[in-house]
């Protein structure tokens, strides 16, 4: 890949999605299948005024050796350097930028059981620092190749080949060709308007049919909003937390959920896939699943803990998304999602609900904001998926139509 579009990306990433100030502190979590890349990203970083730019570098095998050998109360353990780095996360609140490049089956094989056994007994440790970070700091995701990823993609293609190839279609469906600056700034503009339209209808449920038998209905909170595209802290900075994304999202009341959903692209979920699935919500809870490869992993993730089995996010992305019409199947959510409309189990935006910063986290979740350990998408647009708006004073309106936007 040339070296120049690389770093357009790596300037994208830092001046649009992190929306890296001056004098701030900045850290990237990145695996180790693009050093050089990587690298780019930090100067870039230092380039916007970044006063210190630190790289945690993570290796995916490792966690699944550590599954295998250690104790379930070894890999529970929250030592004290990590809650001091913790503690310095929530005084100091780096910017984070998360650049993914993971295997999405690198994990296959690996004990799940033990594996959500000690993030069950991890989580409560680590919640209260989390919680106090809660839509406060500014961060972004976004994706490079790695050797194995990229083979997943194009299995027939050498690995010089997969990864160039899958550089190629990083790179169009992030909108980073050409001028990434001025495209992400018409796209904003895009997503903001979609996003006016649909919080003036002030929907109270919608209703999701399609051939392949979804046929769903989730209910809105009163006061929240739809998002799409960046987003503002309270103090007004502003910044893109995926790139790519086509997303016009809210979080919709907890509990509130009735019907069947049916996945249309597979999920990759701690490193292993789930494929061809459904799930049958009642009374606003997952209620049955079935899964032709990855049921028992499906089944663990829902019964996480108690908020895991209800929806944190609703999200509307048109089938005729440039990531759909790419033809590529990503096997990585951040791609994946953004190809037509998903839904995510557990956690939910406060920032979904209108004036959020005016309120608590409690009082967020008093309003209908799910609380969970986990927050997972899974893609459930189709062709002809319809999606039908019920406003609070009893209009019906077509918001999708043949899985693209009627309004």
């Amino acid at each position: 890949m040339e070296q120049i579009r690389l770093q357009n990306y790596a300037r994208l990433i830092a001046r649009i999605g992190a929306n890296v100030q001056k004098g701030e502190e900045v850290w990237i979590r990145a695996d180790l299948d693009q050093p050089e890349f990587v690298t780019m990203v930090v100067e870039e970083c230092y380039k916007l005024g970044a006063k210190k730019v630190l790289v945690n570098w993570s290796y995916q095998p490792l966690g699944k050796i550590a599954t295998k050998y250690e104790t379930v109360a070894e890999l529970a353990k929250v030592d004290s350097y990590e809650l001091a780095k913790m503690k310095y996360r929530v005084k100091k609140l780096p910017t984070m930028i998360y650049i993914e490049s993971e295997d999405p089956d690198g994990l296959k094989g690996m004990n799940q059981k033990k594996s959500a056994k000690a993030a069950k007994r991890r989580y409560p440790r680590v919640k209260p620092y989390i919680d106090k970070m809660e839509d406060k700091y500014k961060w972004i995701i976004a994706a490079v190749p790695s050797v194995k990823w990229a083979k997943k993609v194009f299995p027939k293609l050498d690995e010089a080949e997969a990864v160039e190839k899958l550089w190629e279609a990083i790179l169009m469906t992030s909108r980073a060709n050409g001028d990434g600056v001025e495209n992400w700034n018409n796209h904003n503009e895009f997503l903001s308007k979609q996003c006016k339209k649909l919080n003036n209808l002030h929907l109270d449920y919608l209703h999701y049919t399609a051939s392949n038998g979804t046929d769903f209905k989730v209910w809105m909170i009163p006061d929240a909003m739809w998002i799409g595209g960046g987003e503002y802290l309270e103090d007004k900075r502003f910044f893109n937390p995926n790139i790519p994304s086509e997303e016009s999202f809210i979080t919709p009341m907890k509990g509130r959920a009735e019907g069947l959903l049916v996945a249309t692209k597979p999920l990759s979920y701690q490193g292993n896939l789930i494929e061809n699935f459904s799930i049958r919500f009642k009374d606003g809870k997952v209620s049955e699943i079935k899964a032709e490869k990855g049921q028992a992993l499906l089944e663990e993730m829902v019964h996480m803990d108690e908020g895991a089995s209800m929806l944190g996010e609703v999200a509307l992305v048109p089938f005729d998304s440039p990531i759909n019409n790419s033809g590529v199947l990503f096997f990585n959510t951040l791609f994946d999602e953004n190809a037509s409309c998903h839904v995510a189990l557990g956690r939910g935006f406060g920032t979904s609900i209108k004036d959020s910063f005016k309120y608590t986290l409690e009082e967020l979740k008093q309003k209908g904001i799910n609380d969970s350990m986990i927050h997972t998408d899974f893609m459930i647009g189709s062709k002809d998926m319809s999606i039908v708006g019920y406003t609070k004073d009893g209009k019906k309106v077509q918001i999708f139509k043949n899985g693209n936007w009627a309004i």
